[in-house]
């Protein structure tokens, strides 16, 4: 381990930026829970035969805010957290940008595109790489 590495992983971490980061992650935590919300309201509407899809999707909402949340209470001790969330709303910004005019790909692509938005700022400024990096000095938070 070089000096840098030990620098980075022993001084505290409760900067700005890391508290910035744990807003931003509560933020579209609690955002994603709104649209949870929505979805129960929603899916109690549809017909029969759009339950099943609205509600496996109303529960996708409940997870993607646990991620978050999990994200904000502790940024680096989540080990492909990060990269797993960023791969899932990228892989919906590109998918609502592919199907174009379809009615509930564009609002919701900008919806995601801004949850990767915030996805990757917080990444940074909580620098979420070090949770990849375990030595005997790093504690997770």
């Amino acid at each position: 381990m070089t000096t840098q590495d030990t620098a980075l992983t022993t001084r505290p971490l409760t900067t700005r930026r890391d508290v910035l980061g744990r807003v931003l992650l509560t933020i579209a935590s609690l955002a994603t829970v709104g649209a949870a919300i929505r979805g129960i309201v929603y899916t109690s509407q549809v017909a029969d035969d759009r339950v099943w899809i609205e509600s496996w999707r109303m529960t996708a909402f409940w997870l993607v805010a646990g991620l978050f949340a999990l994200l904000a209470w502790k940024p680096r001790a989540q080990r492909g957290v990060w990269e797993l969330l960023f791969a899932q709303k990228a892989s919906l910004v590109v998918i609502a940008v592919a199907l174009g005019d379809v009615p509930e790909a564009g609002e919701a692509g900008y919806v995601d595109f801004g949850l990767v938005v915030i996805l990757v700022a917080s990444y940074f400024l909580c620098r979420g790489w070090l949770g990849w990096r375990r030595t005997e000095t790093a504690q997770p938070r």
